[in-house]
């Protein structure tokens, strides 16, 4: 299993570790200490030696920080942990405060008095993060002091850096040879009139070379840092033992990582930073030194985004053959669940063991989100043993789960009801979400159309019936690297203006705390859409195709609720579905399709 189901942390542990740390506080005279759920790539899944905020809180979200003072510990996170926070944290020494309604440095301000200092790690926190906390706590008197990472300093048994072996990956689902990306993205740092570019995360690193890793848990990512000169030419901070045997373009040259800050430290020319992923401390060394910081994004970010024709195809066929593996689930779910007898680790097990009768599962993309009744609005609940509950008929069941195959990565969420017996609010708002669903799919939209103005269409069932969710309405996908990517989202804060090539998740959900939650999420790629008879001919227009192919519960829908298009756009769905994975099944499973699939 690529899954495990014990529990991380205890919150029994959170007491002493809090003191500890207050104690190496009071040592290196600070009055508080910032501690993110970071390490210096800010990616969303770190290594086991970068799992501070958990193993110091309890708390393992995939979002979140704790800012730590003499007094009070509060423990930020957004609207998708506030239930998860209050289970897996020490209640009575540390405060769950709502982020981002609550900005830490209203929070500080608020806790802290004139003179007051706040100790950082600045390997692990953005430079943007840290100029922010800056200019708002210097207005009043509040310092902000770089250091070392001082949990680090009471975390006795803390593991090792990962060491994992990185591979190529074929040039037949890039699209394009490293070389040729080496010169793309060069070529734009000469265009802007830049010499390097400093390379802080690591999909944008094994993006760029064709290479996946094995560093973190669910993503195939290699550790790195880079810098990009305008020639081409890319220095990889990067353990070499993990690139033995890999062939690597003329022009890339391995360094010791330790080496990092020298070599920042002696840079001259014009270097572009990324201030929202470059660690502090890394523009620092920058700006100390000779080079003249060019503030910009990372310059892979885009071309990453904007996927190859092959990597479309690559991961078109992997969406196949994961929809295979998924309705095979949903029928051997729709036949035991009822009975009574399965749990929710009987579940995930259950899925995990379909995908790897595929013969080609690299990973699972997440930790498999299977909540059972109330455990469902828990919006990324990770089953453990000491949570896990039995799935009983009459309930509402949300999985949310996704793989890693070598040509593609997948994410898809259904909701299914177990049995008979499922209430009718339940049913409603299960309909509400499935109409922002489809208005999402449907969506036609001209070029220049950012993610959150179309993020409101999604919502806007649900905030008919006073209803809404605490999410974005979709992501970013990457093929064969993060099942969460930028710079791509549909959300309300996304200003960036959607383009051919990207692929985002569509998961409108609802969830009623203490009672159910309901997610429906396919994948979809943006695409030209054909002109419109009466349309102006001169407006390019866009629109999204789908990449998941799966049964979306028709029992749980209240047909009388939706609109003629709306019923038409999930019967030729389901057509699709039935067409597509329909021969890729068992005959059992077929059977058992063509019911899951027949018209409303």
């Amino acid at each position: 299993m690529f899954q495990s189901f014990e529990a991380k942390t205890r919150p029994g542990d959170g007491a002493p570790r809090l003191a500890a740390l207050r104690a190496e506080m009071a040592k290196a005279g600070v009055d508080g200490f910032l501690v993110p759920r970071a390490d210096r790539f800010q990616g969303e899944y770190v290594a086991p030696c970068d799992e501070r905020l958990a193993w110091l809180t309890g708390f393992t979200g995939s979002a979140g920080f704790a800012a730590v003072l003499s007094d009070i510990a509060g423990v930020f996170i957004d609207g998708r942990y506030r239930v998860q926070v209050k289970a897996q944290a020490d209640l009575s020494v540390y405060t769950p405060v709502a982020w981002p309604e609550t900005k830490l440095e209203d929070w500080l301000i608020e806790q802290l008095p004139k003179g007051g200092v706040v100790g950082y790690d600045p390997w692990l926190h953005t430079a943007a993060e840290v100029a922010r906390l800056e200019a708002a706590l210097g207005r009043r008197q509040i310092a902000l002091r770089p250091m070392a990472n001082l949990v680090d300093a009471v975390w006795a048994d803390r593991p090792g850096p990962p060491m994992a072996p990185a591979r190529a990956w074929p040039v037949a689902h890039a699209g394009r040879s490293a070389a040729e990306k080496l010169a793309l993205v060069a070529g734009t740092l000469a265009e802007a009139g830049e010499d390097a570019a400093l390379i802080t995360q690591p999909d944008s690193l094994c993006w760029l070379l064709n290479l996946r890793g094995a560093d973190v848990a669910h993503t195939p990512l290699m550790q790195a840092m880079g810098i990009l000169r305008r020639s081409g030419a890319l220095d990889l901070f990067v353990a070499a033992e993990k690139l033995a045997g890999v062939d690597l373009p003329d022009g890339v040259t391995l360094r010791d990582p330790a080496t990092l800050a020298t070599v920042l430290a002696a840079e001259t020319g014009r270097v572009r930073v990324d201030g929202s992923s470059a660690p502090a401390a890394a523009k620092a060394l920058l700006e100390e030194g000779a080079a003249e910081v060019v503030e910009g994004t990372d310059p892979c970010l885009m071309p990453k985004a904007r996927k190859h024709p092959a990597e479309i195809a690559a991961t078109t066929a992997a969406h196949l053959r994961d929809g295979a593996a998924v309705a095979r689930f949903l029928a051997w779910f729709d036949r035991e669940a009822p009975k009574g007898q399965l749990t929710e680790i009987d579940v995930v097990e259950a899925l995990e063991g379909f995908r790897r009768e595929t013969g080609v599962l690299k990973e699972i993309s997440f930790d498999t989100i299977a909540g059972a009744g109330a455990n469902g609005a828990i919006v990324h609940y990770r089953v453990t043993r000491e949570t896990n509950a039995p799935v009983r008929p009459g309930q509402l069941f949300l999985i949310d789960s996704g793989a890693q195959y070598e040509d593609g990565t997948t994410d898809i969420t259904r909701t299914l009801p177990v049995g008979d017996g499922v209430a009718q609010v339940a049913r409603e708002a299960f309909t509400q979400v499935l109409q922002g669903m489809i208005a999402i799919h449907r969506a036609r939209f001209p070029k220049g159309v950012a993610g959150g103005h179309l993020d409101a269409l999604a919502r806007a069932p649900l905030w008919a019936a006073g209803r809404d969710y605490d999410h974005g309405t979709g992501h970013g996908v990457g093929v064969y690297l993060g099942v969460h990517e930028g710079p791509q989202r549909i959300a309300r804060i996304s200003t960036l203006p959607l383009e051919p090539g990207m692929i985002l998740s569509n998961e409108p959900g609802y969830y009623r705390e203490g009672d159910f939650g309901i997610r429906i999420e396919n994948l979809v790629v943006v695409v030209e859409a054909p002109p419109v008879a009466g349309g102006d001919a001169h407006r390019a227009m866009l629109g999204f195709e789908t990449l998941t192919w799966a049964p979306i519960d028709r029992r749980l829908v209240v047909p009388a609720m939706l609109a003629p298009w709306e019923r038409d756009w999930l019967n030729a769905y389901h057509a699709e579905v039935l067409g597509k994975i329909g021969p890729l099944v068992d005959a059992d499973t077929r059977t058992w399709l063509q019911a899951a699939c027949a018209a409303i």
